[in-house]
């Protein structure tokens, strides 16, 4: 069965999707602060289908266009896939995840007893 496509996927999906790592998505992650995958409770990483997109598009950057991180980050800027509000924008982002993830958490947890 296949997934809606605004599914969240797992690290270990988009992973092979991509055809990369997981170790690499995770790395990823501390260089482009635009992924913002959602962390459940023991760390584990849901991405949407707009961080798949990105990611795909940074490994097409990295690997098939040979640019460095630094020379991505710029494409990136130039591309306009990084909003100059985002920095601002960043934290209220943050905690509207938290709290999206707060409510799937207390659902998940309540239908193991209901």
């Amino acid at each position: 069965m296949m997934k809606a496509d605004s599914a969240y996927r797992t690290i270990t999906e988009v992973a092979d999707l991509l055809q990369v790592q997981a170790s690499v998505l995770r790395f990823w992650e501390t260089q482009f602060y635009q992924i913002k995958p959602i962390k459940r409770m023991g760390g584990r990483r849901y991405y949407r289908a707009e961080d798949v997109v990105l990611l795909a598009q940074i490994r097409d950057y990295l690997y098939k266009e040979g640019l460095t991180i630094k020379g991505v980050q710029k494409r990136l800027r130039q591309d306009g896939s990084q909003d100059m509000d985002a920095p601002m924008l960043g934290k209220d982002m943050q905690s509207e995840d938290a709290f999206v993830q707060e409510v799937i958490d207390i659902k998940s947890y309540l239908s193991d007893y209901l």
